[in-house]
């Protein structure tokens, strides 16, 4: 029980001490992404995945199977994992082809 009690009076200390340095708003933000976005995109890949395999046999015969795997599994991976902690709007990938564009 003593030790129970240690750790989450240290998780305590620790986590008050971190959002000391930071805009409270942004911690929040940037907590929720954590806590709730990342595990829901996940979610989402291993959901769009399954049903890109059972899409697969009309994806081919369409010719659409780059475009298929890219909107079920593609965005929600890019949502999931390539974009900064607490930012929704955009990508590093969106990031990247807005630079290209105004250059």
């Amino acid at each position: 029980m003593k030790k129970i009690l240690i750790l989450i009076l240290s998780c305590m200390v620790l986590l008050q001490a971190a959002s000391a340095f930071a805009d409270p708003d942004d911690a929040v933000i940037a907590a929720a992404d954590t806590v709730v976005a990342r595990p829901l995109g996940i979610a989402s890949i291993i959901v769009g995945t399954a049903f890109f395999i059972v899409t697969l046999p009309f994806a081919i015969t369409s010719g659409t199977t780059k475009e298929t795997a890219d909107t079920l599994i593609g965005e929600p991976f890019r949502f999931t994992f390539d974009r900064p902690v607490g930012e929704f709007k955009q990508t590093r990938t969106d990031q990247k082809k807005k630079e290209k564009q105004e250059k």
